[in-house]
């Protein structure tokens, strides 16, 4: 059943969300607005301080139609920051196809890559880092982010080691700086604000070399 905080279906969580049951709806609603609306109220308001007839009532819904579109709140959720994660991940693994030379190239290239998808996602990111770890998907979700966060941090060392960034610094200390500064973005980026994404990731771009560079 849908429910507050971590109200969950009978079966339990599911690792891979896109194995989830998703059902197909009623006519005339569709699914994205569904689960794009429910990130919308999930930020206002906290996951777990919103209800499903809250959600109901913003989507014009009953909660039994609402059961039409997700078999539960905590699907929502998960299928939420799959999009905000896999997203990230996915500039990850990428990092380095565009024919990088370096391990400062492959970080850079992370780091843009992050800020377009913070932008093109933003809803769902600000999602996924606002959890509070309080259900097990949140906790899953947590996981695969500092696993993301480590990935970059190998990054910097790599670079480190071939001389390219600056040294004096720990690896960790400076993935953390600098992602701290693109995540800060959701607090603050509008996007119908002066700068669209690119702009935005070449302004990141440019301070992050600033500090980088070796002394």
């Amino acid at each position: 059943m849908l429910g507050h905080g971590n109200d969950r279906c009978e079966t339990g969580g599911v690792s891979d969300p896109a194995a989830l049951p998703v059902r197909r709806g009623r006519p005339g609603y569709d699914q994205r607005q569904v689960l794009e609306v429910a990130v919308q109220v999930f930020n206002e308001h906290g996951y777990d301080a919103t209800s499903v007839a809250a959600l109901a009532a913003r989507l014009g819904l009953s909660k039994s139609a609402l059961y039409h579109h997700y078999a539960s709140k905590e699907q929502l959720l998960e299928i939420a920051l799959d999009e905000a994660l896999g997203a990230l991940e996915g500039v990850l693994a990428g990092a380095g196809d565009a024919g990088a030379a370096s391990a400062r190239e492959r970080f850079e290239q992370v780091l843009h890559g992050a800020v377009i998808v913070l932008v093109d996602k933003l809803p769902f990111v600000t999602l996924l880092l606002r959890l509070r770890g309080n259900s097990e998907v949140e906790r899953a979700a947590l996981e695969r982010r500092r696993a993301f966060d480590r990935g970059v941090t190998a990054i910097v060392r790599a670079a480190q080691d071939e001389g390219s960034v600056r040294a004096d610094m720990d690896a960790a200390v400076t993935t953390r700086l600098l992602f701290g500064m693109v995540n800060s973005l959701v607090e603050w980026y509008r996007p119908a604000g002066p700068e669209g994404a690119a702009e935005l990731a070449d302004d990141v771009l440019r301070l992050a070399r600033t500090g980088l560079a070796g002394r």
